[in-house]
């Protein structure tokens, strides 16, 4: 397994217009959650403009399947969204653990 990570970028009038499309949203998230492929997901705050999802699996094409069929990216909300790899090393669910 590896991580990745999305990053979204939201629209100026995001939290405007999520309410509409917040349930599917998280639906989807804990539904990817429990078949272990999303690790963490949150909104940054101060200001509230891009989230960071964590995903935890063998192929990225994951996260772009989950992006694409997100209402928040359908919808407009996320005008702009990435996919890195993340190379963790460190904590108990590093894909590539290093100790000292």
């Amino acid at each position: 397994m590896a991580h990745y990570i999305l990053r979204y970028t939201y629209s100026e009038d995001y939290l405007a217009r999520r309410e509409s499309f917040r349930a599917e949203h998280l639906q989807r998230g804990w539904a990817a959650h429990a078949r272990g492929e999303l690790f963490l997901a949150g909104a940054l705050a101060e200001p509230a403009d891009a989230a960071l999802l964590i995903f935890n699996v063998d192929d990225p094409q994951t996260v772009v399947e989950f992006a694409q069929q997100d209402p928040y990216v359908i919808h407009g909300l996320v005008t702009d969204w990435e996919i890195r790899p993340w190379t963790t090393v460190i904590g108990e669910h590093a894909a590539t653990p290093l100790k000292p």
